[in-house]
């Protein structure tokens, strides 16, 4: 088993090369431009989203995850959003929840009717978003007060992303989520268009951070044959330890995300008890699930294993793959203890 994994190659990751261009200059118009976006400056530009990208099921998971993040965030503001272009443009929402992750007050009106009270509230929650994110203040950046404020719903999902992203939020995105956007642009007076494919996420490790691929990938993706093989080991491996207290488990996908078996698993291959002040043994709530998965990762780091790349978070949400690296580094390690 450890030989087969370290033998497979891993898959790179495919970096999108950023904006291109797939039609010609020339191409007759094949989207509906609403009316507004006739209404441009010579050498202005006005972006959006090719209808039928709105179709496509990654995006539609990607709304609605960061949807349910942005409510759980807000739920003590009895701040509800529905849509992200209606409920965001206005800079009502974006201070709500930039001072929720921050735990820090912005300085801006509670309640700003006018379009340039509502453009000024914006310029102070991106300046400070900005900050956060540790961009630099005069760009460029993929969110701006004017393409937020027009609900341009390609900059308001990059900036949530990268919220979500830096905050390590419990939530899991979509990777690779790759949509068509129509850039219109007045030239001489004429409206010329493109469609570039845009980036919204690419491939993550479970820090948030852009990576290399591993042997996991690999198998997720060409080899779920042998991927049954991998968990059938490692359910072995487990199941050695765990059966000298009489447990067992059968499903790695479901049976590690309370961090329960975890813990105990940190013991036996340690050879001390756990005291189970220590955890939750039935935990109920995702609070407590958290605290059992973060108090194994203590105990592997107790033993000199380096810190897992997984997020506890990962874990309590039952992404198997995260699970699966955590418990492949232990067998590495332990695979020889009797």
């Amino acid at each position: 088993f450890d030989s087969f994994l370290s033998s497979l190659p891993l898959v790179q990751e495919v970096q999108t090369e950023g904006k291109y261009a797939i039609d010609s200059p020339g191409a007759p118009m094949s989207v509906d431009i609403p009316p507004d976006d006739y209404n441009l400056d010579d050498n202005e530009e006005r972006s959006m989203i090719e209808p039928r990208s709105y179709e496509d099921p990654k995006l539609k998971e990607l709304i609605g995850i960061l949807i349910e993040w942005i409510n759980d965030e807000l739920a003590n503001d009895r701040i509800i959003v529905k849509h992200i272009e209606e409920d965001l443009y206005d800079g009502m929402v974006f201070p709500k929840l930039i001072e929720k992750l921050t735990n820090n007050t912005l300085d801006v009106q509670e309640v700003t009717q006018s379009e340039e009270g509502q453009k000024q509230k914006l310029r102070i929650v991106l300046n400070a978003a900005n900050h956060i994110l540790g961009l630099s203040r005069y760009g460029p950046h993929k969110w701006s007060v004017e393409s937020i404020h027009s609900k341009n719903i390609v900059a308001i999902l990059h900036l949530l992303v990268a919220l979500a992203r830096h905050f390590r939020a419990p939530i899991r995105l979509p990777e690779n989520c790759i949509i068509n956007v129509v850039i219109v642009q007045k030239r001489d007076g004429q409206l010329n268009h493109r469609i570039v494919a845009e980036e919204l996420t690419g491939t993550y490790d479970d820090l948030g951070l852009r990576c290399e691929r591993d042997a996991f990938d690999t198998l997720f993706d060409h080899a779920p044959d042998k991927l049954a093989v991998v968990k059938r080991s490692l359910v072995t491996f487990v199941n050695k330890q765990l059966n000298k207290i009489n447990l067992e488990v059968s499903d790695i996908e479901t049976e590690f995300n309370d961090g329960v078996y975890l813990c105990l698993l940190m013991g036996l291959l340690e050879g001390y008890f756990v005291p189970l002040h220590h955890f939750f043994l039935t935990p109920k709530t995702f609070d407590e699930k958290l605290h059992n998965v973060s108090q194994s990762f203590e105990l592997m780091m107790d033993a000199g294993l380096a810190k897992p790349k997984a997020r506890p978070e990962d874990i309590v949400n039952a992404d198997l793959k995260s699970t699966l690296r955590v418990l492949y580094n232990l067998f590495t390690r332990y695979k020889n203890t009797n």
